[in-house]
Parts: C-alpha cells; sequence; structure tokens
C-alpha cells in the first residue's frame, strides 16, 4: 500500500534527516513566539523530529553532537540554503541530500509524521489505567513466591560464572 501510494505520487523531498531538521528549525523558531507551557511541548516535539539524524549518525558510526550541530548551524542560515542539508555518510558530515540524490517520498514521509503524532497523542491522552483487582492480587502472589528466600529476589542468581580466576 504504501509503495504504491509513493509510485502514484512522484513528489519527493530530500532525505537523510534534512526534512527532520527543517521543520525541527522551525518549530523551535515558532516555540520562541509562544509564552508558557506550550513553548516547553513544542521544543520538546522539535527535539523528537532530531531523533533520525542522530539514529543516522549512530548506525554510520560518526559523531551525532557533532553532526547534529553542524546540521543546525547550516539550517539556521538566514538565505535558507541550508534547508536541504542532511547526514552525509559517506562523510561523516553534512551534505546537501537533494543535490546527492538522496530522496524520500513525500508521501512517506507525511505519513510517517502524522503516524507518530497520533501516536503520542493517544498515549498522553490516557488518563487512567483500567486495573482489575483479581488479577492484581494473582500477580503480587506469583511475584512474592517467585523472590525466594533472602537472596534478593533472583536478582543475583545467573547463569554466568563471572571472571575466571587464575
Amino acid at each position: 500500500m504504501i509503495v504504491r501510494r509513493a509510485m502514484k505520487n512522484s513528489t519527493v523531498v530530500a532525505g537523510g534527516g534534512a526534512i527532520d531538521m527543517e521543520i525541527s528549525r522551525y518549530l523551535r523558531q515558532h516555540a520562541r513566539t509562544i509564552a508558557g507551557k506550550s513553548q516547553l511541548f513544542i521544543n520538546s516535539y522539535a527535539k523528537a523530529l532530531e531523533v533520525i539524524p542522530r539514529q543516522l549518525c549512530d548506525n554510520a558510526g560518526f559523531d551525532a553532537t557533532d553532526v547534529l550541530n553542524k546540521l543546525r548551524q547550516k539550517h539556521a542560515l538566514a538565505s535558507g540554503e541550508g534547508a536541504l542539508y542532511g547526514v552525509d555518510i559517506n562523510t561523516g558530515g553534512i551534505a546537501d541530500s537533494y543535490a546527492n540524490f538522496v530522496w524520500e517520498p513525500a508521501v512517506v514521509k507525511i505519513n510517517a509524521i502524522n503516524a507518530a503524532t497520533e501516536a503520542a497523542c493517544l498515549i498522553l491522552s490516557v488518563d487512567e489505567t483500567v486495573k482489575n483487582p483479581k488479577s492484581e492480587s494473582a500477580q503480587g502472589e506469583a511475584a512474592a513466591s517467585a523472590m525466594g528466600r533472602g537472596r534478593g529476589g533472583g536478582a543475583l542468581r545467573g547463569r554466568g560464572r563471572g571472571m575466571r580466576r587464575r
């Protein structure tokens, strides 16, 4: 289904975390205009968007903090020329993802951001956890019997034998 929709819509966006960093920059800039708790929420969402380029750096074995700082500086340029810059796994730095043919289908990126946002909103909207008293008492008894007597509740038991002695 996703592949079919991506093939129908030929619109692409820059990959390598470029779009994620640009949206993050925009949200951080917008958050400065808002007072109160909303500013914190928007900044947290912006930080969450930076997970994609950070994970790309970690997977490629690069220093994620250094690369993200370079990306933030490039995306902060007033001219807007840094909007397409993302993680370059070939050099360990940043590069124009669009010019280097690192693309993502726009519809896939939009759906991914929408799905992640809806999941976060759903989790945050849960006010109460429904508890079943019968299952709680059964779990409590099982946990107490599994602890054993005076052995730290099985925390110190293991399969290994520790370090070898010479």
